[in-house]
């Protein structure tokens, strides 16, 4: 399975780099905004696919309690790919010097805050004081 996680990380990063670098002329000068931003989305969506590798098996699209991960990332943010989406659009919007992906992160950012609660709601439930002590030592 870590086969095709790296895979698929290569993949994303190929594309997302082809599509943000493609541009009509090789030899244009790149914005300082869009080199950093483009810098910066190869860094929130790296840290998205780490994130997810390391869920592993718990990874699902609604809430549930299959194991409390608590290592990586998990050891000191508890929802990394929610805080790491708005900056992967905010990222984006940089890069491609477009005001839309800017506009979804504000819609996102309400969004990945119901779902960490309900994800939330749903881990106390099933892991008790165990969950209660690991929200305590971590952020969001």
């Amino acid at each position: 399975m870590r086969v095709v996680h790296t895979i698929l990380l290569v993949l994303a990063i190929a594309g997302v780099t082809i599509a943000v670098f493609g541009t009509k002329s090789e030899h244009a000068v790149w914005p300082p905004m869009r080199v950093g931003g483009s810098c910066l989305l190869l860094i929130a969506l790296a840290w998205i696919v780490v994130a997810r590798i390391q869920l592993g098996r718990s990874f699902s699209v609604t809430p549930q309690a299959r194991k409390l991960v608590t290592t990586g990332i998990y050891a000191r943010i508890r929802n990394p790919i929610y805080v790491a989406s708005p900056f992967l659009l905010i990222s984006l919007s940089m890069a491609l010097m477009q005001w839309w992906p800017m506009l979804l992160s504000v819609a996102v950012i309400p969004l990945q805050i119901v779902r960490a609660r309900r994800e939330a709601a749903v881990l106390r439930d099933a892991f008790g004081e165990e969950y209660d002590q690991y929200r305590a030592r971590t952020w969001f």
